[in-house]
């Protein structure tokens, strides 16, 4: 199985790469732009792991990529880039700049990417993406999200249009969003308020970037019936 991971250096995508390069009958490409260290150390350490360099905010970058996919020959397309901040401040205080900035860094090229990653799984007629959206969608969003909120928003329904157009060639389009985790995305968050999540989080323990990793991986191997499906991951804090 050939899967290719946007953003796989760093934070979340570093430990998806990890877990599905662990598995020897997975070839894994991955993208990065400044993890170059972490990208080089994965390459190292697993002989089926492949980097690739791409920053998202550089169009020539996405459209290299994005015209190498049929070459790779994947089977899997895992849309983890994010560029930017999750938490900023108000939205009325907000410039609306941001708001364009941030999709023009993070949509346009998951668009790009999974647009080239579809019309090679439609001629092979075989294919999964799998996209990584956020618990904020399901439960109260935090204070000073509204940027990163309506990006995921915006894939989220993005999903679900690849789900149904693409069934009848057996492409598969899930989604996990998972809560908050600590990474470096959000290594900026104040430890008070990490130590009051925790406290009233209903395990008393946030969510492990590994977690997230094993439920990534289990729908590489999911059956194509389970399609259109968005996992939550939030110890059901809230239910939808």
């Amino acid at each position: 199985m050939n899967v290719l991971i946007t953003g796989g250096a760093s934070g979340l995508g570093e430990t998806i790469t990890n877990r599905i390069a662990i598995d020897p009958d997975c070839v894994v490409y991955f993208t990065f732009n400044r993890s170059e260290d972490r990208a080089k150390n994965l390459e190292k350490l697993y002989s089926n792991a492949f980097p690739i360099k791409c920053d998202f905010t550089n169009e020539s970058d996405v459209d290299a990529l994005s015209e190498r996919i049929n070459d790779l020959n994947i089977d899997v397309l895992i849309n983890n880039a994010y560029t930017g901040i999750s938490i900023g401040t108000y939205f009325h205080k907000t410039d609306p700049e941001d708001f364009l900035t941030d999709f023009k860094n993070n949509i346009l090229p998951t668009v790009k990417v999974t647009q080239a990653a579809l019309k090679s799984f439609r001629k092979k007629k075989k294919g999964k993406v799998v996209t990584i959206l956020t618990s904020f969608l399901i439960n109260t969003p935090p204070t000073g999200s509204s940027v990163y909120v309506s990006n995921k928003a915006y894939l989220q329904q993005l999903t679900k249009v690849w789900a149904t157009e693409n069934v009848k060639y057996n492409i598969t389009s899930n989604c996990v969003s998972p809560a908050f985790m600590l990474t470096g995305f959000t290594q900026d968050v104040d430890e008070r308020v990490i130590e009051q999540m925790k406290e009233s989080h209903p395990l008393k323990q946030l969510l492990t970037t590994a977690e997230v990793a094993e439920t990534v991986y289990f729908l590489l191997n999911a059956p194509s019936q389970m399609n259109g499906v968005n996992i939550v991951m939030n110890a059901a804090s809230n239910i939808k």
